[in-house]
C-alpha cells in the first residue's frame, strides 16, 4: 500500500468572525491570531476571547507573539492551545507559559537550523519564514527553499509567500509538517478571502496525494 502524508494547514492573521467560520469549514488545521500591536492583522483580548469562542476542538487555535510582556502572555493564553513565538524569545522564555509553542525563524543569511533546534528543544515545531530587516513576519515575501535541511530535529512549518499558486510546488520540494498563511488568502491585511482559503487548501490536498 502507497504511504500517504498529510500536510497540516495553519491560516494565520484571523480578525473576524466570517473569517474563522470559513477557514474551520475549509478544513484548517489551525487558526492563527497575532497579539502583536504593531501588526496590521493584530486583534485585541477581548475579540480574542469572541474569536477562540467559535474554534471548535481539533482545531488548535494558536496565539503569535513579538518580544512582548510575559503578563500579556498569560492573560491571553488561556484562549489559546499553542503560542507562537517571533521575535528574539529565549527558549527558557517560551518554555515559561504552560502551553507547547512553536518558535518562528527568519531566514537570515548564516542562520543554523540545526542549531537553532537545538537551541528551542522544547517547541513542538520550528516555523520558517522570510527575512526582511525590522519586520518581524508577515512580509508576503518566499525564501530560498532550498536552504532547508533534508532532514531536521524538529517538524517545519513552512511559511513566507505562500498561496494557492505556489504551495503545491513549494510541499513537493519541502515536505513540511505543516504550511502558514496569511497574505496569501487575503483581500486585504487581515480581511480574509473565502474562495482563496478553499483554493489554498484545496491545493495542499492536491499536492498530498500527487
Amino acid at each position: 500500500m502507497a504511504s500517504f502524508k498529510r500536510t497540516r494547514v495553519k491560516l494565520c492573521g484571523m480578525t473576524r468572525e466570517q473569517d474563522v467560520d470559513a477557514a474551520v469549514e475549509a478544513g484548517a488545521d489551525a487558526l492563527g491570531f497575532v497579539l502583536w500591536p504593531g501588526s496590521k492583522r493584530a486583534v485585541e483580548a477581548s475579540s480574542l476571547a469572541t474569536l477562540c469562542a467559535r474554534v471548535p476542538a481539533l482545531v488548535t487555535r494558536v496565539g503569535l507573539f513579538v518580544d512582548q510582556e510575559p503578563d500579556l502572555i498569560r492573560l491571553v493564553s488561556r484562549h489559546l492551545d499553542l503560542l507562537q513565538f517571533h521575535g528574539d524569545e529565549s527558549a527558557s522564555f517560551c518554555a515559561s507559559f504552560e502551553r507547547p509553542y512553536i518558535k518562528a525563524l527568519r531566514m537570515r543569511d548564516g542562520l543554523d537550523l540545526h542549531a537553532a533546534a537545538d537551541a528551542y528543544s522544547t517547541a513542538r515545531a520550528l516555523l520558517l519564514d522570510a527575512y526582511k530587516p525590522g519586520v518581524p513576519g508577515g512580509t508576503g515575501e518566499a525564501f530560498d527553499w532550498g536552504r532547508i535541511p533534508a532532514t531536521l530535529a524538529k517538524p517545519v512549518i513552512l511559511a513566507g509567500g505562500l498561496s494557492a499558486i505556489n504551495v503545491a510546488r513549494a510541499i513537493r520540494q519541502v515536505r513540511p509538517f505543516a504550511v502558514d498563511v496569511s497574505g496569501g488568502i487575503e483581500k486585504e491585511p487581515g480581511i480574509k478571502d473565502i474562495d482563496k482559503i478553499d483554493d489554498f487548501v484545496r491545493q495542499v490536498t492536491l499536492a498530498d496525494t500527487c
